[in-house]
């Protein structure tokens, strides 16, 4: 039996459950899958309904709660949170390099397509099943976690009584390529932007990236660091606080020294912690299955790498600007990246596998009964409003709140605002 915890103003307890590596073979291997339930101190005796959270990804554990703050303070005022770790990730049966080494290549694929916001969702209704006795529940997705609540809306609209989206509202028929042509797009933008902002941010990049073509640069992870990796940072500028992260890194990067031009040891090291691909694996090999369905009878095949193909500045060549790229995953990281390494063949495969189930019921969302309240951030980098809008014209009883006054994770700068806005909004459809 897994005892409480006491946070500042909340109550922790773990759960673990056992679960279907594959719930088309409900007999088969099982996985475990974590949650975290949090209850306010004040709360922890009350019967209080859930609401259950599904974090950004794919392939990160839930958020690791250290306070009663931001969305969280919102929600535990009326509800008992579910913190899950989805597959893959965090307490969860982890998937990575080393639990997969022991299974054939063939195997590791449909070992990995397990590995979806299907099963996700699957993994969800067998946890309401046995905290709730079956009752309804309330969630919540931020970003990826969106694409899950709009996955959960059509396999089981019945066990939900609400749902919250923020940053995530993906399209539902749209192929991966598209999502990609409009992001480009997007991080093209916030370059401009990050290169207006910071006056010597262009002369900082071209200095830096001629000393690692020059020179043998090794992070601390111990990989050669190249333009290509450096140019990933570009994660980071979509995000509040991202783009003041990688120009301060930037700014530190070289060093004056006796012997001239040197790496700073303090770069090699903060590089590492602004990208995940090490760390959170799944990221990397799953994200572009997110977007294919099986109505579109094709692999994601790597799209953003042929895709970029449209945007040769991206391509950086000496005496240009350095454009920083976005969400993107390319195959060259599973040839750069230690972690990613040895998942290259696996990647692969993944990329050109091309019988993926649909993870979205048109016809049902069409016809949605669930109080639907979303947060769409107009100058989102990873999820486009226009595909947003789209969507969100398809599902019925879904309003929306559409603001630029965030980035993609506005619900971590001002969580318990945002959170607060879009329970208003389907509190007050609820009374019309």
């Amino acid at each position: 039996m897994q005892m409480d915890s006491i946070l500042s103003g909340i109550v922790s307890k773990k759960h673990f459950f056992s679960v279907p590596l594959n719930y088309q073979q409900p007999e088969g291997e099982k996985i475990t899958v974590f949650a975290r339930e949090i209850v306010s101190t004040e709360n922890q005796h009350k019967d209080l309904p859930y609401l259950v959270y599904f974090q950004g990804g794919p392939g990160f554990g839930a958020v690791r709660p250290v306070e009663n703050s931001g969305w969280i303070k919102r929600a535990l005022q009326e509800f008992r949170v579910i913190l899950l770790d989805q597959r893959g990730t965090g307490l969860s049966t982890l998937l990575n390099h080393v639990t997969l080494s022991h299974l054939s290549p063939e195997t590791q694929v449909e070992y990995v397509s397990q590995f979806r916001a299907d099963n996700i969702i699957r993994d969800a209704e067998t946890i309401r099943l046995q905290l709730t006795n079956n009752t309804q529940w309330s969630i919540l997705g931020q970003s990826f976690g969106g694409f899950c609540v709009l996955q959960y809306l059509s396999a089981a609209p019945d066990s939900i009584k609400e749902a919250y989206i923020t940053g995530g509202i993906p399209s539902l028929t749209r192929q991966a390529d598209d999502v990609y042509q409009a992001t480009y797009k997007r991080v093209i933008q916030k370059n401009n932007d990050f290169y207006r902002r910071f006056g010597d941010a262009a002369k900082l990049t071209a200095e830096l990236a001629e000393f690692i073509e020059n020179n043998n640069v090794i992070l601390a992870t111990g990989e050669p660091l190249t333009v290509e990796m450096l140019q990933l940072l570009g994660v980071n500028l979509g995000m509040e606080q991202g783009p003041e992260a990688v120009y301060y890194l930037l700014e530190q990067a070289l060093i004056d020294t006796a012997n001239g031009k040197q790496i700073n040891p303090l770069f090699l090291h903060q590089f590492c912690q602004l990208l995940d691909f090490n760390t959170n694996p799944i990221f990397a090999l799953m994200h572009e299955s997110i977007y294919c369905q099986q109505f579109h009878q094709r692999g994601a095949n790597w799209s953003a790498h042929r895709v970029r193909e449209q945007f040769q500045q991206f391509n950086y060549q000496k005496g240009q600007r350095l454009l920083f790229t976005g969400e993107m995953i390319y195959p060259w990281m599973f040839e750069q990246f230690n972690q990613l390494k040895p998942l290259k063949d696996l990647a692969d495969a993944v990329a050109a596998k091309s019988d993926w189930t649909n993870l979205y019921d048109v016809d049902i969302l069409m016809q949605n009964t669930v109080p639907v309240a979303a947060a769409i951030f107009s100058e989102d980098m990873y999820v486009d409003m226009n595909y947003s809008l789209e969507t969100a014209a398809l599902v019925d009883n879904l309003q929306y709140w559409v603001t630029s006054e965030y980035e993609h994770n506005g619900i971590r700068i001002d969580g318990e605002h945002i959170l607060d806005k879009l329970i208003s909004l389907n509190r007050s459809k609820s009374l019309r």
